[in-house]
């Protein structure tokens, strides 16, 4: 179980390392290009998932957000308390990493963002976000589970651009991103909706992804 709790918490903490990092890299290199910077946003996080749900997968389930603790809870995959101790883990490196982020490029260890994010089309877009970020996870473990770090990957990539929110689609990521005013960051105003959103797709994902991929479905195929 400690092995589990370091795997999400030092999982976490790259994983927003590396979003608020290449966030601020991006922004200072681009020339005020926010396109150019949202780019490197991207490919810097969509390839660390790779690397962490590749590695740390077989330790924790490489969870990395609440929103797939809680759904995998939900299922009776994971115990209430193992799930309480999940998401404690990756809410201390969540924040870690805004932490370490900052240390490496020389700002203030902690700031409070000033980026307004607060408006109901982009709660509506982190609700379509993280559920098809759960989605991709369930089915996607169901069916090719070889492939999930690389499905993971690719579909967090494609979020930052098909979402207007830029696909945060975890709480314990949009927490950490409250105390960056970075290029990465979201104002303490919308925070509270954005994490209430992704915690509301984990119900009906769960329902539909366990229809889905039901064994007396893929049955009747044919």
């Amino acid at each position: 179980m400690k092995q589990a709790l370091c795997a999400e918490a030092i999982g976490t903490l790259f994983l927003v390392m590396t979003v608020v990092g290449s966030g601020i890299m991006a922004n200072k290199l681009s020339g005020g290009i926010d396109g150019l910077a949202l780019i490197g946003n991207t490919l810097a996080t969509g390839a660390m998932l790779v690397v962490l749900i590749t590695i740390l997968g077989p330790v924790s389930g490489a969870h990395f957000n609440p929103a797939v603790t809680f759904t995998l809870c939900l299922a009776k995959e994971i115990s209430a308390p193992l799930a309480r101790g999940y998401i404690l883990s990756q809410i201390c490196g969540g924040l870690a990493g805004t932490i370490l982020a900052h240390l490496m490029f020389d700002l203030p260890l902690v700031q409070i963002a000033t980026t307004n994010r607060a408006s109901l089309p982009l709660y509506c877009a982190e609700f379509i976000a993280t559920a098809g970020l759960l989605s991709v996870i369930l089915i996607g473990r169901a069916y090719r589970p070889s492939s999930l770090p690389l499905l993971v990957g690719l579909y967090v990539s494609a979020g930052y651009w098909f979402t207007s929110s830029t696909s945060f689609a975890n709480p314990a990521v949009t927490l950490a991103r409250m105390f960056t005013d970075s290029f990465s960051g979201i104002a303490p105003s919308a925070v509270l909706f954005f994490i209430i959103v992704q915690l509301l797709a984990t119900w009906p994902v769960y329902k539909f992804s366990a229809w889905l991929t039901s064994s007396q479905n893929f049955d009747n195929q044919g």
